[in-house]
């Protein structure tokens, strides 16, 4: 197995876009420079720019349960428009459009799918020999215990206004198949490097499948119903058990933090929960404070641990 092979995009869209999942469409790009961006232009209706490979031709207009995938993301943005890069064929970028009705619950996306996504790595090494032990670090970071609670993934979500309501465009970089050098930085890590070597196709359907059943399982309103063939555990379960799921996996939870605002200032305390609308809730020496993802700059464990 070669995983830095291109994606099997045929294999990838027939596993998606069937009955029993709400995916309607797979677009592939060789390169691009954002998914995200990418994925923002189709909701809205830009033109389209650079080529492209739709694999559901036929299918309507792009729009909700799209999904935006490629090789190479040449211009990937983390929190606050920092940049990231990976090398060609190493990592699994994508970006997914999940309609929301209430605004609200655009606190909760990145957090659920960071919880999709960490189950995903769990079952996907399982199958491939070496099962790896996922956490979330709230409220965006997906780190791997195996290499010392390093970054494996980050996730980035927008909350995107088109012609018919409200989208989240959920994206996700995970570090496949990198080497320690071809890292940005030394809180980082790959699957490859934590000893499991994955297809990126098996993590991507293992992904957005898990990602839906997430979704039923907080109830979220994006058109979906409990009846869906959502794989994975949480498909059926409801909204408190899913949100108690999140927070159990969650290790900032517990720990001496330093959050970080975007004014410039910053807030120690403990981090003692996750609020019902997705907030860190810190206990600071002034008292109960809740940040929202929005609002922070990032999280650190006070000691500096943690990627």
């Amino acid at each position: 197995m070669d995983v830095r092979d291109s994606l099997d995009i045929e294999t990838v869209s027939a596993a998606l876009v069937t009955s029993g999942r709400p995916w309607r469409g797979v677009e592939f790009h060789p390169a691009l420079g954002s998914t995200n961006t990418r994925l923002r232009e189709l909701l809205t209706g830009s033109p389209r720019q650079g080529p492209a490979y739709a694999v559901s031709p036929g299918e309507p207009a792009p729009g909700p349960w799209w999904v935006v995938v490629t090789d190479h993301q040449t211009g990937g943005r983390g929190r606050l428009g920092r940049a990231w890069t990976v090398p060609d064929r190493a990592s699994l970028a994508v970006s997914v459009a999940v309609p929301v009705t209430d605004p609200a619950q655009a606190g909760w996306m990145p957090l659920l799918a960071g919880l999709a996504l960490a189950r995903a790595v769990a079952d996907v090494t399982e199958a491939a020999g070496h099962r790896l032990s996922p956490r979330l670090k709230w409220p965006n970071d997906v780190l791997l215990a195996d290499d010392g609670d390093r970054k494996l993934s980050g996730i980035l979500c927008e909350l995107v206004t088109t012609g018919d309501g409200q989208a989240v465009v959920v994206g996700t970089g995970v570090n496949v198949d990198q080497t320690r050098d071809e890292l940005p930085v030394a809180t980082a890590t790959s699957l490859a490097l934590a000893g499991s070597s994955v297809r990126r196709e098996d993590l991507l359907v293992g992904y957005l499948d898990h990602l839906t059943g997430v979704l039923v399982g907080a109830g979220v309103d994006a058109g979906l119903d409990s009846g869906l063939d959502a794989a994975g555990p949480g498909g059926s379960a409801d909204r408190e058990a899913t949100r108690t799921a999140y927070r159990s996996a969650c290790v900032t939870l517990g720990l001496q933090v330093r959050v970080h605002l975007p004014t410039g200032g910053a807030a120690e305390g403990t981090a003692v929960a996750v609020a019902d609308d997705g907030g860190l809730v810190v206990r600071t020496p002034d008292g109960l404070r809740t940040f929202a993802a929005g609002d922070v700059v990032h999280v650190r464990a006070a000691d500096g641990g943690l990627a």
